[in-house]
């Protein structure tokens, strides 16, 4: 990593701890920085704030006191998931304290360039789809960011010869000053995380950072088919790059009669494709762009293309049983996210859906519900998602207790050629702790037909 004076004898808040945090303390601690930890939870229930204690950081935990700012401190970096309403951030917004994420200290010491992805929907496919094909390519690529890796233990241990695959959610590109990824990518915006943002131009406005410090040495790979997106890359000093799924594009990537195809070059033809979904073409088409300008040669994106079936509960690929394709999307936690998983199948489709109730209804699925032959509910919404079946015409419907039982219960609807599918269109916090656990539990029913 660079070694950078930038810190030295510099009074340091870290503010909530989990991965980032710890990281970033420690980080700092051996940058020379004088760390102070503080987390909400009690120091006899948090591992990690012992461990930092041991190193010699000071750590405060079991509240979050405002008296905190009388101590000088003259930067902070806090948990991206605390909301700048914390009293400590407003306190330190009103003194002129910066307030950064941990995102930042990884680009301040990384030797190693960027390739930054964020958007509401297809960041983690993206992502993993870049890596793999810089992998197939020998372009030395580490993943990090939102995905699940810390990104400053990454750039720690960086060499010039890599390049940083990172996820990048808003709440993290908020809190950013001079981060500058060598490539950028914006997938799609929609709405979303408004309660954290307060209105969807700041949701957009925080996305848009991600662009915000290139030059015209940086490129900007974006979603030509969003005219938010468009603004963005219209106000970027990155060489633009558009990618479309519904025109053609020759200045970047696009569809060209079957063919998914990068500035004139054919790469592919869309058929040869594993991955299903046609969202998931946008999530190709700025994976195939951000390999090409890195130099991955198309033998090797083919490579990839041709065998990636899907990141882990995103639309994933569980196995065929008896002619029977069944698919885990349990990270479908909302309505838009189950809408592109029922249009990526021609075949029959079991569908699985149900689970923590927010008060919403489902009407919106009626229209995309054609294609389902037989719907299995669960959950605390299952009553309500069954209304939808009955009013789509669905003739085979059930309600079981959860997964687990909507599995063998799915199979018996099922005929050779259909496409079992968990999507739920709901979070799994009525019966799972996270819709990982709840797609865990789908794969191991899902194994138990066998």
């Amino acid at each position: 990593m660079k070694q950078i004076n930038t810190y030295i004898h510099k009074k340091i808040l870290v503010l909530g701890l989990a991965k980032s945090g710890v990281t970033a303390a420690a980080l700092l601690h051996k940058l020379g920085a004088f760390v102070t930890v503080n987390d909400k939870k009690p120091l006899s229930e948090n591992p990690e704030a012992r461990g930092l204690l041991e190193q010699g950081i000071k750590v405060i935990c079991g509240e979050h006191p405002v008296e905190l700012l009388d101590e000088g401190f003259e930067l902070i970096v806090k948990n991206p998931g605390i909301p700048y309403q914390n009293p400590i951030i407003e306190g330190a917004i009103e003194k002129g304290i910066p307030v950064l994420t941990e995102v930042e200290l990884a680009y301040q010491i990384s030797e190693a360039p960027f390739i930054g992805i964020t958007g509401t929907n297809g960041k983690t496919t993206t992502t993993t789809l870049i890596f793999e094909m810089l992998n197939a390519g020998n372009k030395k690529p580490l993943i990090a960011g939102n995905i699940g890796t810390v990104a400053s233990g990454v750039a720690e241990e960086a060499t010039a010869e890599d390049n940083i695959v990172i996820e990048l959610s808003s709440f993290q590109l908020m809190g950013i000053e001079t981060f500058n990824p060598k490539i950028a990518i914006i997938t799609n915006l929609y709405d979303a995380h408004l309660d954290y943002h307060g209105n969807r131009e700041e949701y957009y406005k925080a996305k848009a950072n991600i662009t915000k410090n290139q030059t015209e040495a940086d490129y900007f790979i974006y979603n030509a088919d969003q005219q938010e997106v468009v603004e963005i890359a219209a106000q970027s000093r990155a060489a633009a790059i558009p990618f479309s799924t519904k025109r053609l594009i020759t200045e970047g990537a696009y569809i060209n009669e079957g063919w998914i195809c990068f500035k004139g070059e054919k790469v592919m033809l869309v058929d040869e494709i594993a991955l299903p979904g046609v969202h998931n073409l946008e999530n190709i088409l700025s994976a195939m762009a951000a390999a090409k300008l890195t130099g991955v040669k198309n033998d090797a994106i083919i490579s990839v293309l041709r065998t990636f079936t899907g990141v882990k509960h995103r639309l994933q690929y569980v196995t065929e049983i008896a002619d029977r394709k069944i698919y885990n999307d349990s990270k479908a936690t909302n309505i838009l996210a189950t809408i592109p998983a029922l249009q990526a199948f021609k075949n029959p489709i079991i569908l699985l859906a149900g689970g923590l109730d927010r008060g919403n209804e489902f009407d919106e699925l009626i229209p995309y519900l054609k294609n389902v032959k037989a719907l299995i509910t669960f959950g605390q919404t299952a009553a309500k998602i069954q209304r939808v079946g009955v009013e789509a015409g669905i003739k085979q419907i059930n309600t079981v207790d959860n997964v687990e039982k909507a599995v063998p219960v799915a199979f018996e609807y099922s005929e050779p050629g259909d496409v079992i599918l968990l999507s739920p269109a709901c979070a799994s916090w009525d019966q799972y702790k996270s819709f990982e656990v709840r797609g865990d539990i789908f794969i191991e029913a899902v194994h138990k037909l066998k």
